[in-house]
Parts: structure tokens; sequence; C-alpha cells
């Protein structure tokens, strides 16, 4: 029975629409009601003269219809009482605003009539100022006291104490999350932020205490359990820097971030953005401007396709090429597994995502998904990149990233497909390994295939990319994992590194301007040394290099180079209008019928089973600065 009795009121007290709106214009009418009267009280100095009182009858139900009628028609009914912010501020005042200037002029008109003749003008006003405070404070009432005791609360729980660093939007939507979120397990103590003007305000009831310099003598004397940065605009020289400043109070261990500005496709953060600061965060370059509105006028409304969708590339590719609303988007990879994590990982949109396994090398395969689909544009992704095996196997280098790609360069002649856009390598740049002579020549094949057709054939080079599974990065976050020795091959070995969103946008964009036979490169900042970012990762883990983890060299493997170059010994370059974006500028000639001859001639190399001698000899003769690494160490050694 108690439980019945328990079940009922709680049904019967529960709220509902209805009930918080009858609720709201019941209390609405009654302040209105008492403002009124307050009003006169306070005109009369509380002896309101009898023809007024008896009057009321008159201006009462005036008052309700005009003052209830725009509060409804401004939205006032529809909003939570926990969420009423500033926006519902605004939409209160120019209600009760409007309301005021419609009751003045009906006055005015109506003036004339006995109940309103001598209506005191103070009293219209007075009414005005007690309406707008009484309603207004009881709105905000109830979030007002909800974050005070948050606020209490979450000190008394022992929350985690956090120093936001910036106060700009990213702080701010953060902040109010963090007080007004019952699961979060932050509690912001204050704001750090470098604009002198900021000093001493105070945003949600947080104070901002300094600049990033006064950071130590902050985090000290406020007791801060962790540091978040959220500055999402800034670059990684500015995150280096304040890290560095924060890794000075060695009490001081945990240091989270938010996403970088290209992340946030609606500028907006949650709780669930913060995440731990990664080598990728202070790997970026300076933020960087993109013309997505060249882009949209790219890829809007057209079938698309990308090859090697489930890489990392391919998969960063998918993920933003879905923001600027393809037609379709054929996601194409030989493995089912990466498929099927990337057509998870990708949220639900009106947009069709077709998964296609399939292996680029098969010609048969390549030309039933061609027909099938029609695709207007295409990003080829796939290919073999791993230098070091591919040194012992270049025939399969050879049929994935060159034959390969000439297959698909013919469908998409075929099948008049727009533009193909070839994502290459800086390891094509006067090449030692396999990988990169492979990727050179594809990039000639393609320059060839423009010439004479309506399709625009384009290659775009970058570096490392951050994370890649290419990358030596996962290498050492495993080594650290488990505890050690993270192993370089060099210490004065050096690579460009890009951070993956970053290096796709800029894809995007030069695939955008350019106009068909290009090779563009992209400006990947400066090259970082390989001990370097060891060591910063094995900071970031809480250790110290040579200390807690050891580094040991290994020595240089099979294909690779110490340096990785920007341009070839034969190019040059010319600056476009993305200052990030440079289109290389060949000086050599080539003559057709030489090209095709030896790219037959590695096709049927590849197919016979030759010698990795004779393949190679072939290569340098399509790319003149290929040295090529000629030593017979065995895979198992390096």
């Amino acid at each position: 029975m108690r439980g019945w009795i328990k079940s009922y009121l709680r049904e019967y007290f529960r709220t509902t629409p209805l009930k918080r709106r009858a609720f709201f214009v019941t209390i609405d009418m009654l302040i209105i009601v008492g403002s009124l009267y307050a009003a006169f009280w306070l005109r009369f100095d509380g002896k309101i003269p009898i023809e007024y009182l008896r009057n009321f009858r008159y201006y009462i139900p005036l008052l309700l219809v005009i003052n209830i009628c725009l509060l409804f028609i401004f939205g006032l009914y529809k909003i939570s009482w926990r969420f009423f912010g500033l926006k519902e501020l605004l939409n209160l005042f120019g209600a009760l605003s409007l309301s005021f200037f419609a009751m003045a002029i009906f006055l005015f008109f109506f003036k004339t009539y006995a109940p309103f003749q001598g209506f005191p003008r103070s009293v219209l006003l007075l009414d005005y100022i007690f309406t707008l405070g009484l309603i207004g404070t009881l709105r905000i009432s109830k979030r007002a006291i909800k974050e005070y005791m948050n606020k209490a609360g979450r000190l008394r729980r022992g929350r985690i104490k956090t120093l936001i660093i910036g106060a700009g939007s990213a702080g701010e939507q953060i902040v109010s999350e963090m007080l007004n979120n019952r699961k979060s397990k932050y509690f912001p103590i204050g704001y750090i932020d470098d604009d002198p003007a900021k000093r001493g305000l105070s945003i949600h009831g947080i104070r901002i205490l300094g600049t990033r310099e006064e950071l130590p003598g902050i985090m000290k004397d406020n007791h801060i359990d962790e540091v978040l940065v959220a500055i999402p605009s800034s670059g990684s020289r500015d995150i280096r820097q304040i890290v560095e400043i924060i890794r000075k109070s060695k009490e001081i261990k945990n240091i989270k971030i938010l996403p970088g500005i290209i992340d946030l496709v609606d500028g907006n953060v949650t709780l669930s953005d913060i995440q731990e600061i990664q080598v990728e965060d202070l790997l970026g370059r300076d933020p960087i401007k993109i013309d997505y509105s060249a882009i949209r006028d790219f890829l809007t409304g057209k079938c698309t396709l990308i090859t090697g969708a489930g890489g990392s590339i391919g998969g960063e590719l998918s993920r933003t090429i879905l923001q600027f609303k393809p037609k379709k988007l054929i996601l194409l990879d030989i493995d089912e597994t990466e498929l099927y994590y990337l057509m998870n990982r990708n949220k639900p949109t009106s947009i069709e995502m077709v998964p296609v396994i399939g292996d680029i090398r098969d010609r048969k395969k390549m030309e039933v998904i061609f027909e099938r689909y029609r695709p207007q544009i295409i990003f080829h992704a796939a290919a073999y990149k791993h230098v070091p095996i591919l040194e012992y196997y270049p025939e399969e280098a050879v049929k994935t990233n060159i034959i390969a790609t000439r297959y698909l360069g013919d469908l998409a002649i075929k099948y008049k497909v727009e533009k193909y856009v070839n994502i290459s390598t800086d390891k094509a740049i006067n090449p030692k390994s396999v990988m990169g002579a492979t990727k050179r020549i594809s990039e000639e094949i393609l320059r060839a295939m423009n010439e004479k057709n309506e399709t625009k054939f384009i290659s775009v080079r970058f570096g490392n990319v951050v994370g890649s599974r290419g990358s030596v990065i996962p290498v050492f976050k495993e080594q650290i994992r488990k505890g050690g020795p993270v192993t370089v091959t060099h210490p004065e070995m050096k690579r460009y590194f890009m951070v993956t969103a970053e290096a796709v946008l800029l894809v995007l964009e030069a695939a955008a301007i350019g106009q068909g036979g290009e090779a563009y490169v992209l400006d990947m900042g400066e090259p970082v040394k390989i001990v370097d970012l060891a060591k910063e990762m094995i900071k970031l883990s809480g250790h110290e290099a040579d200390v807690d983890i050891a580094i040991v060299y290994s020595g240089l493997r099979p294909g690779e180079k110490l340096f990785e170059e920007i341009l070839g010994a034969e190019e040059g370059s010319q600056p476009t209008k993305q200052p990030k974006i440079f289109r290389v500028k060949s000086h050599r000639e080539w003559t057709e019928n030489n090209l095709w001859e030896s790219v037959d001639k590695l096709k049927i190399l590849c197919e016979t089973n030759c010698k990795r001698e004779e393949i190679i000899e072939v290569m340098k003769t399509l790319v003149p600065t290929y040295k090529p690494d000629l030593g017979n160490g065995s895979i198992l050694n390096w």
C-alpha cells in the first residue's frame, strides 16, 4: 500500500510541460497584479485614491492579457526553469518592453475614457520595472540556487580542482558545463588569459586570475589538481610554451586539452571533448585558414570514391568530406575490419555511405565499382607505405603503387571522372626507398594521363601523419606502455609531421584549386628530431627519458634517409593562393612512349618473379634521382 502511495505521489508531482506552463502562468499573473498594486502604492505613498482602486477591474484584465500574450509569443513558457540564461532574459526584456509601449499607446488613445482619465504615467513605468524584476528573478532563481549548490557540493565532494587556460568562447562553454552538469568531475577554480583587460573579471562566477607567465604561482596558491588548455584556435607553439610553464610546477602532472578548431565542426565544446594532451598537440603548426567555400563548391552534391578508406588518411578524408555533403560516399578498402570500424565511427547522416571490399589491383572488380557507382571525384589513398618492408618486396610495391594507380586512372578516364586526387608522399622526392620511387612514378603516370583527357589528375605530397599506422608514434606509445626501451634509428634522424585533420583539409583545398596535371606539396612546418619526439612522449607519460625509460639507437633500416626533402633536385615550386600549399614545378620533360614502355616492362618483371635488382634498374630509368639501397641484409635483422 505504501509503495502504491509513493508511486502515485511521484507521478502526481512529476513535472510535465503542461504543469510547468500552468505554474508559470499562474505565478506571472500574481506578479503582474502585485506589481500594479505596488506601483500605485509607491506612487501615492501608501494611500491609493479610492477612484483608482475601483478602476483596478479595468486595469488588471488589460495588463494580464497584454503581458501574458506577449510572454507566450516570445516563447517564455517553453523554457526549462533550470536552463534560463542570457538569451531567455533578453526575450523576457523584449516581451515586457513591448507590453510597456503597448500599454502606453493604449492609454494615450483612451485617455478621455473615464476609467483611464488621469492614469499616472509614473505608475506605468514603476509597474514595468517591478514586473521585469520579479519575473526575471523568479525565472533565474532556480539556476542561481542550483549553481551555488553545485559549487559548494563539488568542493565538499573533492572534485578535481581545475584551472582553465583561455577565457574565450571555449573556456566559457566548458566552465558552464562543469558547473551545471551533475556528472562533471571537474570544479573550475579560475581562468588564465593573456588579455590584460580581462584580469579580475568573472565568467559564470569564476575569476580570471592572471596570465600564463603567472601560472606557477597561481597553481601553487590555489592547490590546482589539473590544468585544462581551452584554446582551440591556438597553434602548437603556444601549447608547447604553456606545457613547459606548467611543468615548472612539479606538483601538476595532469594536463588536458580541448580539440583544435578544425576538429570542432560547430564550434561547441562539451565535457566529452576534454582529452589527455598528446604529442600530436605539440607537433601541429600555426593555425591555418582554410577556404571552406572552395572545398564546398568542389564536393557538395558529388559522388565521391575514397580508396584505402580504412587507413588513417582515408578514414579522415571520409569524416571530413561528409561535412561538405557529397551526394554519395563510396568507401573502398581491402580490409573489411577497418571498413566495419569506419562505418561505425562516422556519425549517421542523410548521406549514403557505401562500404566496398575490393583490391585496387583487381581491374575487373574496379570496373564493376566504376560502372555501378559512377564516381565524380576520386581520392586515391590506397598504397603500400612501410618503407623497410617494401625494400624486400619491390614487385608488390610496383603492383599496388604503380600498376593499380594506372588501372584506376584508365577507369577514371573511361567513366569521365571529374577529378582524380592522388595522395603522395615526401618520400617521393629524391627517393632512396622502393616506396618513395613507386609513389614518384605514380605521380608521373597521372601527369601523363592528364595531358589528353577531360579528367583532371592531381597529386598532393606531404610528410608523416601523426598517429597513422605508418607513423613511429604508435610504436613509441606501445614501447613506453611496456616500460621501454624506446628504439630510435639514429640520433640525427628528422621527419616532417602533420596532424591528420590538418593534412586532409589542405589536401581537399589543393584538390579544389587544382586544374589538372599538378603535383602539390604541403608546407609541413619544421622537421622534428625523432629522438626529441621520443623524449617528449616519455615526458607526457609522466616519466623521464634515460632515467625511467631508456632510449636506444638501432641504426638506419633499409631504404631510410636521415632527412626528408620538400622538393626534388630537378624541381622548383610556385606559391598558390593558399600559403600552406605549393605547386611543384617540374623541369623534366617526358616522352610519353618511353614512360609507358618502362611501366609495361615493370609490370612484366613483377609477373615473372624476376630479381629485385632488375625492377630497381627500370625504376631508376623512370626516376633519375632515385638512389636505392642495394644492401642484401635479411628482413629478420632490421
